[in-house]
């Protein structure tokens, strides 16, 4: 029985390449949008991708998020070293991704795959070193501290919809995993923005309240809930 339609995975083996090629030849228009349910490519699409095209798209193997911090890191002329703190981390790789920098090119949800080529176009990128600079993360009592805030104040701009994480990391208190918790991530430039954003407060006085007093800003109206769609 003849296939009738393709899904990633079967016709990246019909063209002899990998997904992470496939993904890369989609990306840049040499493969067609799926035109089947919006996931997958009939057969006669599939018939007339150019095989020899699809895999002249990306010459170079895939790379991993690793692999690419230190491609980074290299170029920005802050080389990643063994032992030390790595001054590009996987975590900045992740950002790019997020950002629509960096194109994930993976089939698997828990492993990230790039192209090389894309990785090293974007460490050439004019501003790249302040821009992860204003993506590395501060947890909400590294946040609160930047600010010069108590904890309880930042927690009321989240509450006021000022500020959101932009993703959450793992922390494992001791040796038991039951001990590990899901800790909320900011922006270190989303902090540093917070001023600017809200010249409605008065700052200096935030700052200035001690310890036990109810925060100023539980006086304010929360963020109004999005509408329903």
């Amino acid at each position: 029985m003849r296939r009738t339609e393709y899904d990633e995975t079967q016709a990246a083996k019909r063209l002899h390449t990998t997904v992470a090629v496939l993904r890369w030849a989609r990306h840049v228009g040499v493969v067609p949008e799926p035109d089947v349910r919006g996931y997958a490519w009939s057969r006669p699409a599939v018939e007339a991708m150019d095989a020899e095209a699809v895999r002249a798209s990306m010459p170079r193997e895939a790379i991993s998020p690793y692999e690419a911090a230190n491609r980074i890191a290299a170029a920005l002329g802050t080389p990643n070293e063994p032992g030390q703190p790595p001054a590009v981390s996987t975590y900045a790789v992740e950002r790019l991704i997020a950002l629509g920098l960096l194109l994930d090119l993976s089939a698997h949800r828990r492993y990230t795959l790039l192209n090389p080529d894309q990785v090293d176009q974007v460490a050439a990128r004019e501003g790249l070193a302040e821009l992860l600079d204003r993506e590395a993360p501060l947890g909400p009592e590294q946040a609160a501290a930047r600010l010069g805030v108590r904890r309880v104040d930042f927690e009321w701009m989240r509450r006021l919809g000022w500020i959101a994480p932009v993703s959450w990391g793992r922390v494992q208190f001791g040796a038991s995993k039951a001990g590990a918790v899901n800790v909320p991530r900011f922006a270190t430039g989303h902090v540093d923005d917070l001023p600017a954003a809200h010249p409605e407060i008065d700052w200096t006085q935030l700052r200035a309240v001690e310890k036990g007093r109810r925060s100023p800003l539980a006086a304010l109206d929360p963020a109004p809930a999005p509408a329903p769609v």
